[in-house]
């Protein structure tokens, strides 16, 4: 049980009829597969074109492709896994798999390229991969270097007719592969392999998402079966979320905000999930219409497209109840035509991979605009001075600071990065957000600036030294800086402000973009390349990234 309460009481503006504090479900993520397999069998739990999964479908197949795993490639009890595709069924089959052979998941971005699946590999000690087939090319170079053994999925495996009319590559057949260290999802699946029994518990670390640091190199964060838990149960009864809710999932599923937000909290509670392979306003409106989709994790690009395009006129949407969103900023006349043309209030929230998603929304009754909410179940937040760590009075700016079951136990193999991000106060121990933020009276907490450096595309995070790492390699390249340039899309986008060498030649802008591309994912890449004679510097010789950044703003 959650002992904690904020020092001034409940909050004025808490939900009405939620408690301060909730109990936390001492099972495992892989339980609420099982459990939601034994209440709905034959319910729709996932949604994927015109084909539909039920709940003991996910189960059996789940079920599956965790004996393959333990008698094909000996995965035990703690063992790393990549998982490394894009939204569809077989992802969701494969992360609980990987959680019943209590096995720990290590979610990839499928627009990583060789480099940066190599570095998740060696760094969380992950030998074994299971993939979309249309990433082989990338996995290629690792097998029997970093990767064992891969299991590759093709999106129209098991679909048939039923797959989604679009995009093509989900449509696309398997593909001929003569590997040996390659195995396909269809093979797997029809050997029928029962897996040992389950002694998976909730105390037991279940996934490392990586997440970027100020150091240029990503961080693994060590969640256990409880924080997640506590991460995907806080939304659904935040908002008030019922085995009827059916749930919109675009967001990739890779990112804590749709596994969570998806997958974790849909089969905590039974529901149906949704999925729609790539954005799509047309193919959304569709689904929820059809579906009667009644809840929508969304980006502020996605609803701008909804409320501009011809999506509206076709279908009736009138069954969302609830869209939320927090990886962007909403801006305030999108927000004004949801509510005015939808009748739809957009919720806000707070959250980052190190707190399982969403620790801080807005109370459902009472929300403000581009607003991060107050803190959810037993979080403690606190603003604090980021120097001398001392707390600051309402109004003040600071650096946020929480303390909940949600936290992350730290991160994996890197005890220096967990002194530099956990701190005590009064006993209890509180994660540094590297947000800066200030509370107002009612007790909501407003975004104000970052401690860290970086940029918010669309809602992935992009670090600017990783940026900055990759343009130093190139020969025409003698100093870089990375800043975020404002975009009315994306909220953010990445500009490189870029210094050439001497003998650079003729080299332009669209040169270097195009060579980024080659080099890394693609929302990291710079969108707008600037020449420039000299980067200014700070007073100790560093390159002053804030005055350009100040000024690009």
């Amino acid at each position: 049980m959650i002992n904690r309460q904020t020092r001034l009481g409940k909050p004025p503006n808490w939900p009405p009829g939620l408690p301060l504090t909730m109990h936390v479900p001492q099972t495992t993520l892989f339980d609420n597969l099982r459990i939601s397999a034994e209440r709905y069998p034959d319910k729709p739990a996932v949604v994927y074109g015109r084909h539909v999964m039920t709940w003991r479908e996910l189960l059996q197949s789940a079920e599956s492709i965790a004996g393959w795993l333990q008698k094909t490639c000996g995965v035990g009890r703690g063992d790393r896994v990549l998982l490394y595709g894009q939204n569809s069924p077989h992802f969701i089959i494969a992360y609980h798999a990987i959680l019943r052979a209590e096995a720990v998941v290590v979610p990839v971005n499928p627009m990583n390229l060789t480099e940066e699946v190599a570095y998740f590999a060696e760094d969380s000690g992950a030998r074994i991969l299971i993939g979309g087939s249309e990433l082989f090319p990338v996995v290629a170079p690792l097998l029997d270097v970093t990767i064992a053994h891969a299991l590759l999925f093709t999106y129209s495996e098991g679909l048939g007719d039923e797959a989604p009319a679009a995009p093509d590559w989900v449509r696309a057949p398997r593909p001929t592969i003569d590997n040996p260290s390659i195995s396909h999802w269809s093979d797997a699946l029809a050997a029928e392999f029962h897996p040992e029994s389950y002694e998976g518990k909730s105390t037991d670390l279940c996934i490392i998402p990586y997440t970027s640091g100020t150091t240029g190199r990503s961080k693994g964060c060590r969640h256990t079966h409880r924080s997640m838990m506590m991460g995907c149960v806080t939304p659904a009864i935040w908002r008030s979320n019922t085995p009827e809710s059916v749930f919109l999932g675009v967001a990739p599923l890779f990112h804590l905000l749709g596994l969570q937000g998806s997958v974790n909290c849909s089969t905590f509670l039974g529901s149906t999930m949704v999925l729609l392979p790539r954005w799509d306003a047309e193919a959304a409106a569709e689904l929820i219409e059809t579906w009667q989709v009644s809840h929508w994790g969304a980006a502020p690009p996605m609803l701008m497209d909804i409320l501009s395009g011809s999506a509206l006129q076709k279908h009736d949407i009138s069954s969302l109840q609830v869209v939320t969103g927090g990886g962007a900023g909403m801006p305030e006349t999108v927000n004004k035509r949801l509510k005015e043309e939808l009748g739809i209030i957009y919720l806000e929230g707070w959250g980052m991979t190190e707190t399982a998603s969403m620790a801080m929304a807005n109370p459902p009754q009472r929300p403000k605009l581009q607003c991060l909410g107050i803190p959810t179940f037993g979080v403690e937040a606190r603003v604090i001075d980021p120097d001398t760590l001392t707390e600051l009075s309402t109004g003040e700016v600071g650096e946020l600071v929480v303390c909940g079951e949600q936290v992350m136990l730290g991160y994996w193999n890197n005890h220096q990065a967990d002194l530099e991000t956990f701190i005590e106060i009064d006993g209890k121990r509180f994660l540094r957000t590297g947000d800066l933020v200030r509370r107002d009276e009612d007790g909501y907490y407003f975004m104000v600036d970052r401690l860290k450096r970086m940029i918010n595309t669309g809602g992935f995070k992009v670090w600017p030294l990783e940026v900055e790492t990759v343009l130093f390699r190139h020969p025409a390249i003698q100093e870089a800086c990375v800043i975020a340039s404002q975009d009315e899309r994306r909220g953010e986008v990445v500009k490189a402000l870029v210094v050439k060498r001497a003998s650079a030649g003729d080299i332009s802008a669209e040169q270097i973009i195009e060579w980024s591309r080659a080099q890394m994912a693609a929302y990291k890449c710079p969108r707008i390349v600037s020449f420039v004679d000299a980067l200014p510097r700070s007073g100790t010789g560093k390159i002053d990234w804030r005055r350009m950044q100040d000024h690009e703003s």
